[in-house]
């Protein structure tokens, strides 16, 4: 690959003390010292026993009315740090060994959500950061606490969230003796899930209080950088509840955004000049969606985005080709194989199988322009192809490039673009399964045209049909997890999304994904107003289209048919049943209306083909099929 880096860094900076997010409250820059007596007392230092009595510091042993000011503990402490950091929600499940920092963040101002499993409070705590752009905490026990979440936190690393796991561990001096629970070398692998790696930025176990100073300053650094942070701080039962002897600096962070100067923006201005380009958009543009459809206009580029960014670029705009890679839309492999382009213009995405399938249809006729916060992802996806590697946030590029767009540039002609195929389920049919088209239909008039509310897909068909049928225009309106592409993510996100935009959330899932995990007990103790829409067939039906598309026979698929409205009223949730067409519209209406959690169980057609014919060929490439030959 013949790779060119035209990239410079500019003066722009992000504060600590600065938070983004709408609604949140303010805060001096580099406020996060830790207050003594902030917090109320810790209830208890775990479930078992009760928690040591505080002391009194030794260098403000009083107060200025002569009264002994305590210290806080250590859990205090690392929690009037997170609140400090912007933190406003935690997720997790209980156990003894959290027990002093469970208690710390029950009496902080960070709402602490109690859920039934850790992998599902790991989906919730990405979905809030993607809801309102603030950091998450997620918080286990030891032992199956700290295994449970790691699913979660592999989502977390992959969408690029940011998420500090706090967890407990075994304290040194139980350590090897078959402590319950026992969390330590002798049980756990510490290489990955205590160290900095593939899943964590950053991942530390505090032995004792005057680690805590360090540990501030990776978890403020690593929240001020571009795109994720996925972090863990473990901390050993009996340090929870050590008392601090001094209070924790102010840190004060400046971030320097990677940005491009003006010779990398008139060498790219130069390159688009040159003939016909495209537009592929990905999630990680969507902060930039208004200055990428005036660049789109300006020029009349072509734009194309990946399943995830569906929304970044109004999808009813005559510029839209459709969704690229997984249940991606034929219109956009026609426009490249009929007017392929000279150049690509590649916005915040990495180009991986779930957004092109590495088709080599998707090469431009010269040369990509790939533009990413994260210099390592230029050139990867398509290793052999000629690539210009720009480092920049997105919305400052193409900023720039706006601002040296010469007037005289020629517009690119776009009124003979392909535009995204519609699957039409036509009239409803009486006493018939519903077909998973005309839900969809249904969807997009009740939930995305009639209503503000965020709409998430699980792995699985519930996905492709979703990502291949709905259209949104403006981003923020859809979420799917494409590549960890865990199943249940939706189906437990969905409340981490509901309170973290602080409106309704709807999941589009599947009755696989629906048995195998759902937090519908938490969103009805916390009152969120969640939607699940199950495609329920009996069967994991993508693995049994798939397998069957593959070649493979005989394979078991099946699922005994659950009834889920007896288990929402079971949960304290409401929801009702969808047999046949003609009722769909009706029972969205009343699922949208509902003040309670709610479930609609659609009865689909197992045997309408979901649109999964790119993913099942990509499959086949890497070898996925059944062997032929004598047996």
């Amino acid at each position: 690959m013949n790779q060119k880096s035209p990239f410079s860094n500019s003066n722009r900076s992000d504060q600590l003390g600065s938070n983004p997010a709408a609604g949140a409250p303010s805060r001096p820059a580099g406020a996060i010292a830790t207050a003594p007596g902030l917090l109320e007392p810790a209830s208890g230092s775990s479930i078992f026993s009760p928690a040591p009595k505080r002391q009194s510091s030794a260098n403000n042993g009083a107060s200025p009315d002569g009264s002994a000011v305590e210290q806080p503990t250590v859990a205090e402490a690392v929690v009037t740090l997170l609140n400090r950091l912007g933190v406003h929600h935690a997720f997790g499940v209980s156990g003894g060994g959290i027990g002093p920092m469970w208690a710390a963040l029950a009496h902080s101002p960070i709402q602490v959500l109690h859920f039934r499993h850790e992998t599902g409070a790991g989906f919730a705590a990405v979905e809030s950061y993607f809801a309102n752009d603030r950091p998450v905490v997620v918080f286990t026990t030891t032992g199956p606490g700290i295994t449970n979440v790691l699913t979660g936190l592999f989502a977390a690393r992959g969408e690029g969230a940011k998420v500090i796991l706090l967890s407990a561990s075994t304290s040194s001096a139980n350590r090897g003796r078959w402590a319950c629970q026992e969390t330590s070398p002798y049980t756990l692998p510490s290489e990955g899930i205590f160290t900095a790696g593939p899943l964590f930025h950053y991942a530390a176990t505090l032995e004792n209080s005057d680690q805590l100073p360090e540990a501030t300053r990776r978890l403020a650094l690593g929240l001020t950088r571009p795109g994720g942070f996925v972090a863990h701080l473990s901390v050993p039962t009996t340090v929870q509840t050590q008392p601090m002897p001094t209070a924790l600096p102010p840190v004060t962070f400046s971030q320097s955004l990677a940005t491009v100067g003006e010779v990398a923006i008139a060498d790219c201005v130069r390159r688009l000049t040159e003939g016909p380009f495209a537009i592929w958009v990905g999630f990680g543009a969507r902060q930039a969606a208004p200055l990428i459809r005036q660049l789109a206009e300006r020029t009349g580029a072509a734009v194309m985005c990946s399943p995830r960014a569906k929304g970044v670029f109004p999808e009813n705009h005559p510029q839209f080709l459709g969704v690229t890679g997984f249940s991606g839309h034929a219109s956009v492999l026609q426009y490249m194989q009929e007017q392929r382009p000279l150049r690509t213009l590649v916005l915040g995405t990495r180009l991986g199988e779930p957004t092109s399938f590495w088709n080599p249809t998707m090469i431009p006729a010269k040369e990509f322009i790939h533009v990413d916060i994260d210099a390592d992802v230029p050139g990867v996806a398509y290793p052999a192809v000629e690539t210009v590697a720009i480092q920049s946030e997105i919305g400052a590029f193409v900023e720039s490039l706006l601002a040296h767009w010469p007037e005289q540039a020629e517009r690119l002609a776009c009124s003979q673009l392909p535009r995204p195929e519609q699957m039409v389920g036509g009239q409803p049919r009486p006493n018939r399964l519903v077909r998973p088209a005309v839900l969809m239909e249904a969807i997009q008039r009740q939930v995305v045209e009639g209503s503000d509310a965020l709409v998430m897909a699980d792995a699985g068909n519930s996905f492709a049909w979703a990502t291949h049928l709905l259209r949104f225009s403006q981003p923020g309106r859809y979420r799917i997890s494409t590549g960890v592409g865990a199943m249940g993510h939706a189906a437990t996100g969905v409340v981490g999304a509901a309170l973290g935009r602080c409106g309704q959330a709807i999941a589009i899932v599947g009755d696989g994904a629906m048995l195998m995990q759902s937090e519908v007990s938490t969103a009805v103790k916390f009152k969120l107003p969640t939607v699940w829409i199950v495609l329920n067939d009996g069967r994991y039906n993508m693995c049994a289209q798939g397998m069957s598309l593959q070649g493979f026979k005989g394979v078991d698929t099946e699922i005994p048919q659950a009834d889920f409205v007896l288990i929402a009223r079971g949960l304290g949730a409401d929801g009702i049943r969808v047999r046949q067409e003609s009722d769909v519209e009706a029972a969205l209406e009343k699922a949208m209306a509902s003040p309670m959690p709610f479930i609609v169980d659609v009865w689909i057609d197992p045997t309408q083909p979901a649109p999964i014919g790119g993913r099942v060929q990509s499959l086949i490439a890497q070898g996925a099929i059944e062997a032929k030959g004598d047996k």
